[in-house]
């Protein structure tokens, strides 16, 4: 009853639901009308024409017969005049009752009552009791990887949704949403916000202002994440209240820029946690290049573990036997202090990438050529949009106008003379094409891809990319980070950091004897025990009841683990 209540209440608050009623009411009312008016008539030619009288019930009864095609042929006019009634009120009934009636009701009222079953199924509020949950005011390309993120880390979410029917779409997708606008106050209040632990506002920077306004008008102490697209709206989300403002294009073009050392500077940080700094480093060029992991004696000599390796854009476990060729590039973790040791041990006279070409002069494009040029490295750009060479401005060391599909505008843009291409375009299609035509026509260039959608990353692997950064994983790694107090870690590959609580299965076992590596895949950065940290665990090290393990790996390969490991 109460959800019928529900469905009820939401069908008559909608205006449109009202006119619909409204109006199947006009149509009902004339129809009674006629009919009312046929079994008039029919008393009145019964009487006069053919002397015969009848109740008005009977009368009634025979309008109703004829309209509805029934003839019974119990009761029938002999007389022209009557005949003639009787086909007038039988082709009415054909149209009015027949065609007519159907028509408005299923128009007027039981479309839009299905339409009402199922926009009421998706809650307006959240439940009694929710605390500790983040608002996600849209449900865009980051909302499903960060929200397999939270669901990992057991943080309740929510997504707003202001069209009813996609709200219920999504809710009965198992997605958490309430149907509400992202610009009322009191759909926050619904969501109660003040008891939230963030609201992740991730549309166009003029909503996102006014997302931001509106919460803080419903709960000023609330932390509020809002994404930008132009760093000039920085400012303007801040001032509007915004207590984290992120430039995800403009961090997608600097990570991208980052992802493969260049210069004379060797390893690249790509994240903290607490006292461990995460880098990758290139051994092209350096005397280490060639040698077996074994051999190299990285660990002995500096102190940074090796915990994998990409290679091709793969990360796989750090083996003693695996060997560094060119286009290896370690995964390493140690303190600050280690890592510079690190720099010593590949310091070379080759420089790793001299030049970079960049594809694509959009947000990421400018962002990744402006950091690439702090770092002293020339670059090459090609834009196919001459309205853009402005905003470009001189940043690139070569600007070339033209579509970056054809081979001279290639050519001339500076493919041969480097070492390192970045796909920057926002196309998905394009990048997986230009990865394919920059590889048959350079195969011993790097390339380094952009992805909006994580769908397409196998296919841009396969068209010969090493390296691909989401947009979408960026995007949630970025609000998690906020979220559990750390800086970001971007890996790129769908890999990230995840924090678990050892399984009571494993509980006492050495890290050889939990096999978590052969079965999952999972690579174990350290275990955490009373505040005490176990980092670059070796295979006889015990696992402590009560423990914590940091890991890295995919959300696939953690849901392997939670499968295994659990209880039964």
């Amino acid at each position: 009853m109460k959800f019928l209540a529900s469905q009820v209440s939401y069908f008559l608050s909608q205006s449109q639901s009202r006119q619909n009623i409204a109006a199947l009411g006009k149509y009902v009312a004339f129809l009674l009308g006629v009919i009312t008016l046929y079994s008039v008539l029919f008393h009145v030619l019964m009487l006069f024409a053919e002397g015969r009288e009848y109740s008005w019930l009977t009368g009634l009864y025979w309008t109703l017969t004829v309209m509805t095609t029934l003839g019974f042929g119990d009761i029938t006019f002999e007389s022209d005049i009557g005949r003639v009634f009787s086909v007038v009120v039988l082709l009415s009934g054909v149209v009015l009752l027949l065609i007519m009636l159907p028509f408005a009701f299923i128009r007027y009222f039981y479309a839009p009552w299905l339409e009402a079953q199922i926009n009421a199924q998706c809650p307006k509020s959240v439940p009694e009791g929710t605390s500790g949950h983040v608002i996600i005011c849209n449900y865009d390309t980051i909302a499903p990887t960060l929200i397999k993120r939270l669901n990992q880390s057991e943080i309740p979410y929510f997504v707003i949704e202001e069209d009813p029917a996609t709200a219920a779409r999504l809710y009965q997708s198992g997605i958490s949403t309430i149907n509400g606008k992202v610009d009322s106050k009191t759909t926050y209040e619904r969501l109660k916000v003040k008891d939230s632990r963030l609201v992740f506002a991730n549309l166009e920077d003029t909503t996102n202002t006014n997302i931001t306004l509106t919460v803080r008008e419903a709960a000023p102490d609330v932390a509020i994440a809002a994404i930008t697209s132009d760093p000039d709206s920085i400012d303007i989300l801040e001032l509007s209240g915004a207590s984290h403002v992120m430039p995800l294009k403009q961090r997608l073009g600097e990570y991208l820029a980052n992802r493969i050392s260049v210069g004379e500077k060797r390893a690249n940080v790509i994240g903290k946690f607490e006292d461990w700094v995460v880098v990758e480093f290139t051994v092209h060029h350096t005397k280490i290049e060639g040698k077996l992991i074994r051999n190299a004696r990285i660990r002995e000599k500096t102190g940074v573990n090796i915990i994998g390796v990409w290679e091709r854009g793969r990360l796989l476990p750090a083996r003693p036997d695996h060997v560094l060729s060119a286009f290896s590039v370690p995964l390493g973790v140690g303190t600050a202090e280690q890592i510079r040791g690190l720099e010593k041990l590949l310091k070379s006279d080759a420089r790793e990438a001299d030049s970079v070409l960049i594809l694509g002069g959009g947000k990421v494009g400018r962002a990744a050529s402006v950091a690439l040029k702090k770092k002293g490295t020339t670059v090459f750009m090609v834009e196919k949009e001459p309205v853009r060479k402005e905003n470009i401005g001189d940043v690139p060391d070569r600007l070339t106008i033209g579509d970056a599909a054809d081979r001279e505008t290639l050519i001339k843009g500076g493919l041969m003379e480097a070492s390192l291409v970045i796909l920057s375009t926002n196309d998905d299609a394009v990048n997986i094409y230009l990865s394919i035509y920059c590889r048959r026509l350079n195969p011993d260039v790097r390339i380094i891809s952009r992805i909006t959608h994580d769908r397409n990353i196998e296919a841009i692997h396969r068209a010969g990319a090493d390296f691909v950064l989401s947009y979408a994983p960026l995007g949630a790694e970025s609000v998690m980070s906020i979220l559990q107090g750390r800086e970001p870690i971007i890996m790129g590959e769908g890999v990230e950091l995840l924090t678990v609580d050892l399984p009571e299965k494993l509980a006492g076992k050495t890290l050889l004897e939990s096999n978590i590596g052969a079965k999952t895949g999972l690579i174990v950065l350290d275990i955490k025990m009373n505040g005490e940290t176990i980092a670059d665990p070796q295979p006889a090290t015990v696992l402590p009841t009560g423990s914590k393990l940091d890991l890295l790996g995919t959300t696939e390969q953690l849901a392997a683990f939670k499968k295994l490991f659990s209880k039964k």
